[in-house]
């Protein structure tokens, strides 16, 4: 694994199989994406592909795949599930604001609210200015990121809650505290059981509409369209979603 800014925000990802598990059947982003390219079948980026949820059948649809992500275990699941599904897709470690893939393609996406993870304006930057170059003038960059809504971020979160793992149980506390400041939620969740405990956590950064036109404008992007959810729901101040269509400019 990369050590890196991101490195101590990655506990929530140490179970592929887990993570793979609970998000298997989730499909709208892969449907969105699907459509969106149609039968156009040049060479497409995914930042932060995880275990190839979005990859796999990308690739199975005849598309060219280059997938990318900071944390090994999730790649090497990812390789082992295109392996087993006779599945021919291109992976590799990388941190995604140092972009350094052998191609520039005219579509770049990343779901799953990756854009969380960039914690910083810096970071935010750095990405923007890695994935410029590896779009092709006119080239669209897709993603997702949570819509800060205010009220309920100001509420500190504690609940609990009781899930079954590998045929034990477990006792779950989960913890939420917003930092306004840097607009960064932590989130900690201690898991106990009568013969286990230990503890994942994560933090992510919130960025507001008006915040994100201006990044993509900085960065010499046009906003094709913004979106309240993956099934283009308009876009509002209570969708819990922001999922950005955005096109480089051509110069």
């Amino acid at each position: 694994m990369l050590i890196n800014e991101f490195s101590d925000n990655l506990s929530k990802y140490k179970l592929p199989e887990e993570y793979d598990e609970t998000y298997k059947n989730y499909t709208a982003d892969l449907d969105f994406i699907k459509a969106h390219l149609g039968e156009n079948k040049s060479a497409i980026i995914e930042l932060a592909c995880g275990t190839g949820r979005l990859a796999i059948p990308l690739a199975k649809k005849g598309h060219m795949v280059y997938g990318v992500d900071i944390d090994q275990g999730m790649l090497d699941f990812a390789r082992k599930k295109a392996l087993s599904e006779d599945v021919d897709i291109h992976l590799s470690v990388q941190d995604c604001t140092q972009l350094n893939l052998p191609i520039t393609s005219n579509f770049i996406y990343m779901t799953g609210n990756s854009f969380q993870h960039f914690l910083t304006n810096e970071s935010q930057d750095a990405l923007f200015i890695s994935v410029k170059k590896h779009l092709n003038p006119g080239g669209e960059f897709l993603f997702d990121t949570r819509n800060p809504i205010l009220h309920e971020l100001a509420k500190d979160e504690i609940y609990e809650e009781s899930i079954e793992k590998n045929g034990e149980t477990f006792t779950v506390v989960n913890q939420e505290k917003y930092d306004p400041l840097t607009q960064v939620l932590h989130c900690t969740s201690t898991y106990k059981s009568t013969q286990n405990e230990y503890v994942d956590s994560i933090n992510l950064r919130y960025t507001y509409p008006i915040e994100m036109k201006r990044l993509l404008e900085q960065h010499g992007f046009e906003l094709i369209h913004l979106y309240g959810s993956w099934t283009k729901a308009s876009f509002n101040a209570n969708s819990i979603s922001m999922v950005i269509h955005a096109k480089l400019k051509e110069v």
